[in-house]
């Protein structure tokens, strides 16, 4: 497969509650609007069949997994992928036998899968008890080819992390999605993370020469209130196109990933490497 020269990247963002399918409802429209404005690619928020249930530890809430093979949030998105002609990685709360992930499904333009990657860092405090509910990830890093180019994937906390960022681009990604359900901290309403968040993969764009995008939630839920802020960033960390903190909506825009690739190689960051220095950065 060529390396595609550009890719149209649509980004959707909207309110979310506890009805599946009303949200299923809501997202699907959406995307829909992004794919007719040109959009292949489609990102979405993370859990976005649900309410972010892991503010709180509740047993009832693993009624909420089912096995990928019979997901219905699943089996609904490929339908629309297919018909829409589009890619997206899908968020969905996974059950493996005794095992539950916080997952992503990366699913084709016929409806066909391309792929899992499984969560690998889970966030535990105040709003965010997803180690309750979620076992760190075992698929690794991965990155994903498709006709509109390579996709490295991650999820929410793992955004926060250069790491997972710079394995990615090794692998090969052509631009770095990242769903998302991020909002204000419970026990601390003043702290506000919004542009630190922002700001931290807008270092993964320029440290890594990568486009980055994120899709988050909008809304109060609970005690959370949910910042929006989706955006896409190019391989500069340039804002290509965001959202407000209480807007629903899409954006779709074109990446010039041959550009991008070409500035990753001039930059010479993955050049002048020496992982034999970094030795520290894998002692646990």
């Amino acid at each position: 497969m060529s390396s595609p020269k550009s890719m149209r990247l649509g980004i959707v963002q909207c309110a979310l509650g506890d009805t599946t399918a009303a949200n299923l409802l809501r997202v699907f429209e959406l995307m829909a609007s992004a794919a007719e404005s040109g959009a292949s690619v489609i990102l979405t928020p993370e859990l976005f069949d649900g309410s972010y249930f892991p503010q709180h530890e509740r047993e009832s809430n693993f009624a909420r997994a089912h096995p990928l093979d019979e997901h219905p949030t699943l089996l609904a998105s490929r339908e629309l992928c297919a018909r829409l002609g589009v890619v997206a990685p899908i968020s969905l709360f996974e059950r493996d036998g005794p095992h539950y992930y916080n997952t992503l499904v990366l699913v084709g333009v016929a409806g066909e899968l391309l792929g899992t990657y499984r969560k690998s860092h889970i966030p535990d405090g105040p709003g965010y008890e997803e180690k309750f509910y979620f076992r760190p990830g075992n698929s690794g890093f991965r990155v994903f080819q498709t006709p509109f180019g390579a996709l490295g994937l991650g999820v929410c906390w793992d955004q926060w992390f250069p790491e997972c960022a710079r394995a990615l681009t090794l692998a090969g990604a052509d631009v770095l999605l990242y769903p998302t359900a991020i909002g204000t901290e419970p026990e601390e309403p003043e702290l506000n993370t919004r542009d630190p968040w922002r700001r931290a993969m807008q270092g993964h764009a320029v440290s890594n020469v990568i486009p980055v995008a994120a899709a988050n939630r909008v809304g109060e839920e609970d005690a959370m209130r949910f910042y929006g802020s989706s955006f896409i960033v190019d391989q500069r960390g340039d804002e290509l196109a965001s959202l407000s903190e209480d807007e629903e909506g899409f954006r779709v825009v074109t990446l010039d990933l041959a550009r991008a690739r070409s500035e990753r190689a001039a930059w010479g960051f993955f050049r002048d490497r020496r992982p034999e220095l970094y030795g520290s950065l894998t002692e646990p």
